[in-house]
């Protein structure tokens, strides 16, 4: 599986249906930006992404983490965005994540 890199000038999208052509593939996948721009775009094309495959059925969350990206032999830190399936309990059909954070306040 390849990682959807996103610039600031990317289209949303296009971006947008890469995500959502790539979860399609794999269950699964990985956005990357450099820069405030680039994960601009990047947020805007995961929130369509998310309406394209609820179409779809999928029910997908999404997670940033920071990233160290070697760029022409310099390292830059950039942002990783993963999109995954959100799992649902079989009793209450709630999201599981968000169970466990209800309780917990």
């Amino acid at each position: 599986m390849d990682i959807i890199k996103v610039s600031g000038t990317s289209r949303t999208s296009a971006v947008a249906g890469a995500i959502a052509g790539v979860f399609r593939d794999f269950k699964r996948a990985e956005v990357q930006a450099i820069g405030a721009g680039a994960v601009n775009q990047a947020v805007k094309a995961l929130v369509l992404a998310k309406g394209y495959l609820a179409e779809d059925g999928y029910e997908v969350i999404f997670w940033p983490e920071f990233i160290d990206v070697d760029i022409d032999g310099k390292i830059r830190t950039a942002i990783r965005l993963t999109v995954e399936l959100r799992y649902l309990t079989e009793d209450t059909g709630e999201p599981e994540a968000e169970t466990e954070i209800i309780k917990s306040f």
